[in-house]
Order: structure tokens, then sequence, then C-alpha cells
């Protein structure tokens, strides 16, 4: 057998550069590059490895090991996880900064491949800098966080282990069903040690993601389930979006006149203004879809995974008779709320289940001009909130309104925490999909600025617009040197409201007054955070890392900055001073937060009440 003498780091770089996924006959090369910050636990091994590399991978240089695993899931999320980066750290807080963000993708179900130093698999220098000590079981180390957070882990610590567990990496990363964050924690001392490989480990190697089909008698079921109901009504989730099914769903809701809402995941599976699409359904939903979910006797959740936000914990579908019908390429979520699993990839599913419905000459029982009715009367709201005005300032919807009138059909909009998931789940209008892209799984602050790089990354011919509110920018921003050294153009459009105003309009919706989540000064006074608002110029932050950045505080004031913007030809940040408080709420729905039994507040105890009497009505499961 021909063999190749590579330490295991240099033959860990060899074998991601020949690497390929086929999709619908389709091969892309699957791992695009590498992204890393080098450390002790890293640079002289894995560091080397890329370094000397004759192969392909790109090498981008992180600026905060959260920041950049971000952008390697924003770009696999874009790139309908058909393409990945890895992602190196050293051991200790390198490796850890990386945890968070890995359970971001394992959340949304988003490959990345993380490749963190680790202690001495050999110990003649231990306890070397960094290294956890744990004086029970002297195998723990850092890495082990990434365990609950990871789809599959491993430690190598024998150079020859690589080649077994780089084909359960593949496996996981390129199975939509399974796949994650994939963590392979590598000892310094054995990222530079030398095996003969087998050279035909390294040749091309294709994966293939085959469409995964409805079983026959899974579609009969689901058929049964719906054919007697007549208020169906579809929630569509990322899965539609990943599995390139918007055309399907869109034909599937025609042909039986089947209104749509969408999850967070699943925003732009439908244009706004088509006659079915209803919008965001949930907490964070429109009016129109709840309503319809009130009344609905069959959900047909497509690609979701039924969080919720999207059930508005489970209290969203109210009639009692209500059945489901889950379509989802992961049995683990296709059995949620009890209903009927049809575990298929979105586009075979909808094919198998429209060809039983068709065949039973089924259509859904809606009165005439009902849905029309609902869809006018929330575009109405929709306008009205996007020309609220106020003599004190700008409002958040004001704000939205011109900036949805400013980008075009194709731009993609990058967002993840704070009010702003609600505002842009309810109120954004997109008519292409794949331009709505929110991380809401683990709505993990920090992942905006960082994500739009990723996104920019995956579709450079887009604009790509970063929503963030100035808590989360302040969290994590790093990745805008990052997107600099680049050139990668992104825009981001940091609303400031002076905190952490949607955990703010939390609190106060349940009996606080208001505390700890408002940026202000401490008062010598009470003593508390509560003085006046500080004053941070963010643009002036982003204009000292390099990036053209502009100010507004009015309407007229961002479209002139958003037309600045567009001819600019690196990043830029617009920082727009809004109102606080002037986002979107209610809409008849509800998310269950625990508040206390008891308390020395009376609204506090009103609001317990208020949290029992709302959960009679949703589902215990």
């Amino acid at each position: 057998m021909s063999t190749i003498r590579l330490t295991m780091a240099q033959a860990l770089v060899k074998f991601l550069d020949n690497q390929y996924l086929s999709v619908d006959g389709e091969e892309i090369k699957f791992v695009r590059g590498v992204m890393g910050i080098f450390g002790h636990g890293n640079v002289t091994g894995l560091g080397e490895a890329l370094e000397r590399m004759t192969g392909e991978l790109e090498f981008i240089q992180g600026k905060n090991e959260q920041g950049m695993v971000h952008a390697a899931a924003a770009y696999a999320k874009q790139k309908n996880r058909r393409q990945i980066y890895a992602c190196t750290s050293s051991i200790g807080p390198g490796a850890l900064n990386m945890a968070t963000a890995a359970a971001t993708a394992t959340v949304n179900r988003i490959p990345v491949l993380l490749l963190p130093g680790d202690n001495f698999a050999g110990r003649q220098p231990d306890p070397v800098l960094q290294q956890l000590e744990v004086q029970g079981d002297y195998t723990v180390a850092a890495t082990d966080a990434f365990k609950p957070v990871s789809k599959y882990w491993d430690r190598i610590v024998r150079p020859e282990q690589l080649m077994a567990s780089l084909l359960q990496a593949m496996r996981v990363l390129t199975d939509p069903a399974e796949t994650g964050a994939v963590t392979l924690a590598l000892p310094q001392d054995v990222q530079t040690e030398a095996y003969d490989y087998p050279a035909a480990f390294f040749a091309r190697r294709v994966h293939y993601a085959d469409r995964r089909p409805a079983a026959p008698d899974a579609a009969r079921r689901a058929a049964e389930a719906i054919a007697g109901k007549r208020r169906p009504l579809i929630v569509a989730g990322g899965g539609v979006l990943y599995a390139e099914a918007a055309d399907d769903l869109r034909r599937f809701a025609e042909a039986f006149g089947i209104p749509v809402a969408e999850t967070q995941a699943g925003k732009s599976a439908m244009p706004w203004n088509h006659p079915l699409a209803l919008g965001g359904v949930g907490t964070t939903g429109t009016l129109a879809a709840n309503r319809i979910a009130a009344e609905a006797d069959v959900v047909i959740g497509v690609g979701t995974r039924f969080s919720d936000f999207t059930t508005a914990s489970k209290s969203a579908f109210r009639r009692p008779d209500v059945a489901f019908v889950n379509l989802n390429v992961s049995a683990f979520d296709a059995v949620k709320l009890e209903g009927v699993a049809v575990t298929a990839d979105a586009r075979t599913g909808l094919a198998a289940l429209r060809a039983e419905l068709a065949a039973r000459g089924y259509g859904s029982g809606y009165a005439e001009g009902e849905i029309a009715a609902l869809k006018a009367e929330w575009d109405r709201e929709v306008d009205r909130l996007y020309a609220l005005e106020r003599e004190d300032g700008l409002t958040q919807t004001r704000a939205l309104g011109v900036i949805n009138g400013f980008v075009g059909p194709s731009d993609v909009v990058v967002c993840a925490a704070g009010s702003l998931p609600g505002d842009l789940h309810r109120v954004w209008r997109t008519t292409e999909p794949k331009t709505y892209h929110m991380e809401y799984g683990f709505s993990c602050m920090g992942y905006e600025v960082s994500g739009a790089f990723g996104a920019a990354l995956a579709e450079p011919e887009r604009d790509v617009y970063a929503f963030v509110g100035d808590g989360s920018y302040l969290m994590l921003h790093s990745e805008l040197v990052t997107a600099i050294q680049e050139g990668v153009k992104l825009t981001v459009l940091l609303l400031d409201n002076h905190g952490f105003q949607c955990i703010h309009n939390l609190q106060r919706g349940h009996g606080s007054d208001g505390f700890g989540n408002e940026f202000r000064f401490r008062s010598k006074t009470t003593g508390r955070l509560n003085g006046a608002y500080m004053p941070i110029d963010f643009a002036m932050h982003a204009r000292s890392l390099g990036a053209a950045a502009y100010t507004a505080h009015t309407a007229e004031e961002l479209v002139d900055a958003l037309r600045r913007a567009k001819e600019e030809e690196g990043p830029v940040l617009i920082e727009i001073k809004v109102l606080p408080g002037t986002n979107t709420d209610g809409y008849e729905s509800w998310w269950h937060v625990g508040v206390p039994e008891v308390s020395a507040s009376d609204k506090v105890v009103a609001a317990h009440g208020r949290m029992q009497t709302a959960l009679t009505a949703a589902r215990p499961y």
C-alpha cells in the first residue's frame, strides 16, 4: 500500500482539502477553508500545516474565537449547509470561546467543524499553560465542554486515529438530519507527530446528501390526517429553504388553498404579498397568522422544530381537535406535538403528500375572502407601523420601514437577538428566498456582525445588512475588522436604544418597574443604574476600526446614510438613534416565562396570575 508520511495536522489539512458534497447531481467543494486564531496549542501543529499546504483551502484570520465560528455557521447557513469553513483555536480560553458558537450551530442544525487545541497527550510538561486540571479525573480538559454542544466529539490521542474519526465527522457534517457542530480535540503534541498514512485516504472523496423520500405509508397516514380537516395551516421552517423547496411549498399551498405561516428560520420561503402568505407565526407572529393558527384544525409543519416561539409556548393552536402533520428530515423533530411523522426531505415529502391529497380531491374549506381580509388588515397595520412618527425621535418600526423600502429584493438581512427579531418577523417584507437570515434557535447576542460577514462571504454578489442592537454590538463586533481585512462588503445597521430593551420590556410586562437593563449611569441619589443614559458614539467606534460610518437621528438622515453606504466599497456602520420601547408586541400571542408566585410587588403577583390563566389554554406537552 502506498503511504505518505505526514504529521497528524498535515494529514488533517490534506484530507479536508479533498472533500466534496453532491446534491441533486451537483458537486461542490465541501470545505472552503479554515478560520483560525493561533496560540501555543495549535500554531506549531495545525498552523504549520496550513502555512505549508499546497491545496486550495483558504485561511481567514479570526479576531474572536466565538465570532469566527458564528461567521462559519452563517456561511454554511447561507449556503444551505452545502459548504463549510473549519475553525481552529488554541487550548483553554481560545477553545472555550468557541463553545457558545458551537451550541448556536447545533441548535440551528448548521454544520461547523471545530478543531481546538488540547492538552499534551504525552503529559510530560503537564500542567501546561491554560491547562484545566481536574484532580479526580485527569483525562478531563477544557475541550470536554464541547460534548453537550456538539453532534459529534472526539479527541485524537494517536495520529492514526484521525482517519476513522474524520470519516465519522464527515458523516455528521453532511447529514441534514444529524448535522451541527463537530468537535475534534487535537492535543498539541499529537498534532506534530508523524504517521505513514495510506495515500488512498487523501483521494478525492464525494459525500452524497441524497434527498430522503417519504415512506408511502407515512405519506398516506399524513394525507388521511389532513383529508377530513377544513382549516389547515402550513408552518414553514428552515428545512424548506435548506432543501431549496420554496417553489414546491408555494405550489403545494396553491393546489389545496392552504395558507402558509413562517418560523424565523423559514421566513422568505413565501413572498410576503402572496395571497396565501400570512407571515410569521407564534410569539413574534402577525395578527393574520395567529388568528388562523388559533382556529386551525390541522397544522402541517414543514421543516420546523416547533420551538416555543413558533407555538407561542404551545398556546397558538387552540382547537381541542387540532391535529399535527410533521414533515421533517429529522425523526427527532418529526414526532413533536404527537404529530403524524413524515420523515423526509421537504421537497420529496411535499411531492408525496401532494400526490396523496390530490388523489383524494382535497381542498381547504376557508370562507371566500377570509384569508384576504386578514392579510389586508395586517398589511394596513404594517403600513401604520412603518409610517409611525413621533416628535421626540425616530421609532424603531419607522426605521425598519425606511430600510425595507431602500434595500433591494435580493439583499440579505442578518439578525439574531433583542427586540429586532420580533419586529422583523412581523413586519419585514421579503419577496425572494434566502434574503432573511435570522439566527433564532439560540438567539445568540453577538452573532449579527459575524453572521453578516459569513453571509457576505457565501454570497458576495448580494448586499448584506446586519441588524444589531447596541447591546449585541457591544458584546461582539470583532469580525467587522476581519471583514475590513478581507475586503468583504457588509453594512451594519446599529439601532441604538440605550440598552437591553427587549428584556427591559419583558420584565416590565411581568410586574417589574425596570431593573438593570438600560445603559444608564449609576445615580448618586439612588445608588442604582437609573441615572442619565450613557452617550456612546458607535459611529466613532466603527471609524476607529477602519469602517466607514454614519449616524441617523431622523428618517431623512437614515435614507441619506443608506445611500452613502451603498456607494462605499468596504464595510459600513450606520448608527440609528431610535426611541426605546417603540418595538412591536402582542398581536394575540403569548410567551411562557416564569413569574414569581410570591413577591413584595402586587404587580408581580398579578402577572403570576395571568401566567397561570394563560397556561390553562396551552398544551401540556
